[in-house]
């Protein structure tokens, strides 16, 4: 009597030729009992089972299934979970185990990280889609021109990345394994968003294999890159090996909107070894200044890392730090006649809006392009809105900016807006010490005969609070400086009316543009310019837009910021740096 079989696995027999991983039968088709069998119940699966070669190799009986083995028959979506698709996975671990390398740094790493760090590198970015609009160039603007992007990111050196927190010499870059998968996955997001200008900060220069990864990388999509590395080979000062320490600055421009006419690279040789690079370019395709003309639009992009406020003494070397930026622009700008130009300021500045580098951007007619975007103001209630990094002290704050200054933007003089700054820090210094006004001008006056403060007083001031005598402090010539600032009518004192002056100074809220969008100002004989608005401004991962930084977030201790720009026209008023 013949019997019917319910086809659920196929088993290879043991005495012929290997079974597959992950055997998959033809249920459509009949088998001969020579080379396999059919197992009845599901129960035998885990077993291990030989069976013996038919009595009859000649018999080839067709296996005819019942109409109640009929309607058990697997679908073919059962099928291929059943079997395709951990057959595929195990591919795929395979593939990605020989690719990431040594299994002992990841046994090694278990000990020192927790598991969903292991496990997934950056979970919370999968979740979350990458800002499209940048990748497709398409007209996105008034004039019908193509939008630029341009993304900011401290992708976190390896050498800083600790990955334990009882053991803080164990850092990221002693495991290979690790830094080399996170930073290809940041490679992969910069692809994947393709926006026009990409600035990096802590880009580990010094490791040659990461360097040619980046280079290779972006230059195969396309990209022009420029490296700056710190002074000094400055890194961590953990370490000791200077080779494979030194981190900086990465710039990468993309060919098909921008080439680069000139870059300049500047050194601050401060206390902090800090760095920038200018990069000077042309668009590719022209825009349009009105019916007739067309141009080749110049802009001038900069990328920079600011030293990080350790104590409050070191804000002086931070603001100095920007004025130095501002004074090479001022320079560049005038010595090539490029007043018609916008400016684009990126990088992570180790400051929240309410500090003094924010302040003295502001007053120089910078606009922060995220805050324009979600029409946040300066306000204080603005202030902690959104979130871009969380600092090795479990502190949160948003300190990626990507700047926008205007042709013409309406701005206080340099020096007059750096002395505002320096008195915001020595104001400060003084109220931190819980000095009020009255009590200022006291200590500022010592022990001064007249109801005034002297010149050497002064100083002394500035020295006791930490701004002067110490080699990251004011310049003999910055406190001179100052000091003709404070003393309006020149006459050597600065009296209490003049230090009112000073200590109730406060930062120009909002700056009056000179230059406006030229549907406003029909029939106006003025220059025109191109400009850029701000379209739209994104950071990644979403959450820390609502000011929460995600814990299972572990690509940097930075978000990164992405803003998109249109070109606009602009009629100005004449002036000149």
């Amino acid at each position: 009597m013949r019997k019917h079989w319910n086809p659920i696995v196929l088993i290879h027999r043991t005495n012929t030729r290997p079974p597959l991983p992950f055997p998959c039968p033809d249920f459509n088709q009949s088998f001969h009992p020579s080379t396999c069998i059919l197992i009845k119940n599901l129960d035998h699966m885990n077993q291990d089972i030989t069976v013996p070669p038919p009595s009859n190799p000649v018999h080839k009986p067709k296996l005819r299934p019942t109409l109640n083995s009929y309607f058990n028959k697997p679908t073919l979506f059962e099928a291929f979970f059943s079997c395709f698709l951990p057959f595929l996975i195990s591919l795929f671990l395979i593939a990605y185990l020989n690719q990431s390398g040594k299994n002992s740094e990841m046994v090694l790493l278990a000990g020192f990280c927790n598991g969903s760090d292991i496990a997934n590198v950056d979970s919370s970015e999968s979740k979350s889609v990458p800002f499209q609009e940048t990748r497709t160039g398409h007209a996105c603007s008034t004039m019908g021109e193509p939008c630029i992007s341009c993304t900011t990111f401290n992708i976190l050196a390896p050498i800083y990345k600790r990955l334990d927190q009882q053991n803080q010499s164990v850092r990221e870059s002693d495991f290979r394994a690790f830094w080399l998968a996170r930073n290809k996955k940041i490679v992969n997001w910069l692809l994947y968003e393709r926006s026009s200008i990409i600035c990096l900060q802590e880009f580990w220069v010094g490791n040659e294999e990461l360097v040619h990864m980046y280079e290779e990388s972006l230059g195969a999509a396309g990209y022009d890159t420029f490296k700056l590395a710190r002074t000094n080979n400055r890194g961590d000062g953990l370490r000791t090996f200077v080779y494979t320490t030194s981190t900086g600055l990465l710039t990468a421009i993309h060919k098909e909107y921008f080439k680069v006419l000139n870059r300049r690279e500047l050194f601050f040789n401060d206390f902090g070894d800090r760095v920038a690079q200018l990069l000077h370019v042309q668009s590719v395709a022209p825009f349009s200044i009105n019916q007739n003309e067309s141009v080749q639009q110049e802009i001038i992009i900069v990328n920079t890392h600011l030293l990080f406020p350790h104590d409050s003494s070191l804000s002086i070397v931070r603001l100095h730090q920007v004025y130095q930026i501002l004074q090479y622009l001022e320079t560049y700008q005038r010595e090539n006649k490029l007043s018609q130009m916008p400016v684009i300021l990126c990088g992570d500045w180790n400051g929240s809006k309410r500090g003094h580098v924010y302040k003295f951007l502001r007053s120089q007619g910078f606009v922060s392009s995220y805050d324009i975007a979600h029409d946040y103001t300066d306000s204080d209630a603005d202030a902690h809105k959104w979130v871009s990094h969380r600092n090795h002290r479990g502190n949160i704050c948003g300190v990626d900016f990507i700047w926008l200054r205007n042709p013409h933007k309406s701005q206080k003089l340099l020096k007059i807006s750096w002395a505002e700054a320096a008195f915001g820090i020595i104001k400060y210094q003084l109220k931190k010490v819980s000095l009020a006004e009255n009590d200022a001008f006291a200590f500022l006056r010592a022990d001064s005969s007249g109801n005034h403060i002297t010149y050497s007083a002064f100083c002394d001031a500035l020295r006791q609070v930490n701004l002067t005598g110490l080699s990251h402090g004011l310049s003999f010539q910055e406190t001179k400086d100052l000091w003709v600032q404070a003393d309006a009518d020149g006459n050597g004192v600065v009296d209490y009316e003049e230090f009112k002056r000073i200590w109730d100074a406060t930062w120009l809220q909002h700056m009056d543009e000179d230059c406006s969008l030229e549907d406003l100002n029909e029939g106006i004989a003025e220059d025109e310019a191109i400009g850029f608005a701000v379209k739209k401004a994104v950071l990644f991962p979403h959450e820390v837009e609502k000011g929460i930084w995600p814990e299972n977030y572990s690509l940097s201790d930075h978000a990164r910021l992405t803003a998109v720009f249109s070109p606009v026209r602009l009629r100005c008023s004449k002036q000149s740096l």
